[in-house]
């Protein structure tokens, strides 16, 4: 197992799991995969950061990652 560090942003928060701190996942899960067991639909995260660095959904997860996710985000 790994364990990631989880935050989720805006309207993307209400799928924030208990754990998100110490959230562990499978070894060799991606972004994609992490998106979809949350339960968050696809079209919801438009920005991905791991460890501060802009990524997409084919990176694949190592321990102590700090992974945020973003919705789609508007203004006037």
């Amino acid at each position: 197992m790994v364990q990631i560090e989880l935050k989720l942003f805006v309207t993307l928060a209400g799928y924030l799991p208990e754990n998100a701190c110490n959230h562990e996942i499978n070894e060799g899960q991606t972004i994609d995969d992490l998106i979809q067991n949350l339960g968050i639909p696809q079209g919801l995260v438009k920005l991905i950061f791991v460890n501060g660095k802009k990524q997409d959904r084919t990176y694949v997860l190592q321990d102590g990652d700090r992974v945020g996710l973003f919705p789609p985000v508007g203004g006037g």
